[in-house]
C-alpha cells in the first residue's frame, strides 16, 4: 500500500524509497515485530480467558510437558496478523505472488484455527479429523500450484528447476500441479510435526523465510540470475517483503514463546508457516531447495513415518517417540538443549541451500 507514495515522487525525494525493495523488506520486518510487541500480551490475555484451561497436553507424552497444563494456544494468531498488516502495508498489492502466498497462508491459519478450536472447547488432543485437514490442504495447495504456474514465465511454466545445474528444467507437465500440492501441504504438515517444544518450530520457520526471501528476491531480479545462472522469474521478488514480515512477525511471538512459553502457536500458526513456506518454494522454482532449508522439518515428518511404519510392520519402535525431538527428551536432553541445537542445524541448512545459488 505504501507502494502507492511512489507516485508523488520525483526521483529525489522520500517517496523514492519505496521504489526499492530493501527499504520496504525493513519496514515490513520493523512493522510485524513492532505489531507482535504491542498485541502479544492483550492476544495472550485474551487467550488465557477464552480457553481457560489452555492447550490440553498429550497424554502419552514426556512427563515434562505436564507442567505446561494451562498454557493458552493459538498464539499463530499473532505472527498471522502481524504479518498480513504488515504485508498489506508494505508490498506491492498488484504482484500476483504476493496474493498467493497470502492466500496459501490465511487459508491454512483457519484450518489450524479449527483444529485448535475443537481441541480447546473439547479438552482432547484429536481436534478436526486429519483426512478432513488433508483434503482441505491438498484444494487450497492445488489452487494455488495452478496460479502459481499460470504466472510463471513460459518457458518456466510446469517446470521443475534443479539446483547446482545451471538451465536444468523437467518437463513435469499435468503433474506440476500435484507436485505443488505435494510440497506446499508436505512443509505445512512438517511445520506441524515439529511444533512440539517451547520455541523449537518459529525459529527454524525464521530461518527457512529469511533464506527463501533472498532465494525470491534474487531469482526476481534480472541481473543476479544472469550472473548466477540461476532462472528468472518475474515478480518474485516481491515475496521478500513478506518474509521479511513473517521474520517481524515470528520474532515477535518469539518474545513470548521462548521457554516457558506464555502462549503456543499452535497448529493456527504452524500449518500456516509451513504453507507459505511450500507456496514460496513453488512460486520462485526451488521446491527442491526447500527440502534442503526445511531439512530439520524433514527430518522430523520421516521420522514420524517411519515409526508409524516400521511399528505396523514389526511391533516395535524405532525411536523413542517420534516425532525426533521427542526422542531426544526421553533420552534426557533438556528442552533449551534440543531446540538451540535444532535451530543450529536449521541456520547450517539454510546456508547450504543458499549456496545452491552460487554452486551451478
Amino acid at each position: 500500500m505504501l507502494y502507492l507514495l511512489t507516485g508523488f515522487s520525483d526521483g529525489g525525494d522520500v517517496f523514492n524509497l519505496f521504489r526499492y525493495l530493501t527499504f520496504r523488506a525493513g519496514g515490513a520486518f520493523f512493522t510485524a515485530l513492532v505489531f507482535g510487541f504491542i498485541f502479544g500480551k492483550p492476544l495472550i490475555n485474551l487467550l488465557r480467558r477464552k480457553q481457560k484451561k489452555g492447550q490440553p497436553i498429550r497424554s502419552d507424552g514426556p512427563a515434562t510437558h505436564f507442567a505446561k497444563a494451562g498454557t493458552p494456544t493459538m498464539g499463530g494468531l499473532l505472527i498471522l496478523s502481524a504479518l498480513l498488516f504488515s504485508t498489506l502495508m508494505w508490498a506491492r498489492l498488484d504482484n500476483p505472488y504476493v496474493w498467493i502466498v497470502l492466500l496459501v497462508t490465511l487459508a491454512f491459519g483457519l484450518i489450524g484455527f479449527a483444529d485448535d478450536y475443537a481441541k480447546v472447547t473439547k479438552q482432547n488432543t484429536k481436534g478436526v479429523s486429519s483426512r478432513v485437514r488433508f483434503i482441505a490442504g491438498l484444494l487450497i495447495a492445488g489452487l494455488a500450484a495452478y496460479a502459481a504456474a499460470r504466472f510463471h514465465p513460459e518457458a518456466l511454466t510446469d517446470q521443475l528447476a534443479l539446483p547446482l545445474f545451471k538451465n536444468a528444467l523437467i518437463n513435469l507437465g499435468l503433474f506440476f500441479v500435484p507436485f505443488g500440492m505435494i510440497v506446499i501441504v508436505g512443509a505445512a504438515n512438517a511445520v506441524n510435526l515439529t511444533d512440539g517444544l517451547d520455541g523449537l518450530a518459529i525459529m527454524p520457520v525464521m530461518i527457512a523465510a529469511a533464506a527463501l526471501g533472498i532465494i525470491a528476491y534474487v531469482v526476481g531480479n534480472f541481473n543476479y540470475t544472469e550472473y548466477l545462472g540461476v532462472h528468472f522469474v518475474p515478480g518474485t521478488g516481491e515475496l521478500l517483503i513478506f518474509s521479511a514480515a513473517l521474520v517481524g512477525g515470528g520474532l515477535g511471538f518469539l518474545w513470548y514463546n521462548a521457554p516457558p512459553a506464555a502462549v503456543f502457536m499452535g497448529d493456527t500458526g504452524s500449518l500456516a508457516l509451513g504453507g507459505a513456506l511450500g507456496a514460496i518454494a513453488v512460486c520462485t522454482k526451488h521446491e527442491i531447495v526447500l527440502a534442503v532449508i526445511g531439512g530439520l522439518f524433514v527430518v522430523e515428518a520421516l521420522s514420524v513415518i517411519i515409526q508409524v511404519l516400521y511399528y505396523k510392520r514389526t511391533g516395535k519402535r524405532v525411536f523413542l517417540m517420534a516425532p525426533i525431538h521427542h526422542h531426544f527428551e526421553k533420552k534426557g536432553w533438556a528442552e533449551p538443549q534440543i531446540v538451540i541445537r535444532f535451530w543450529i542445524i536449521s541456520l547450517i541448512l539454510a546456508l547450504i541451500g543458499l549456496a545452491t545459488l552460487k554452486v551451478r
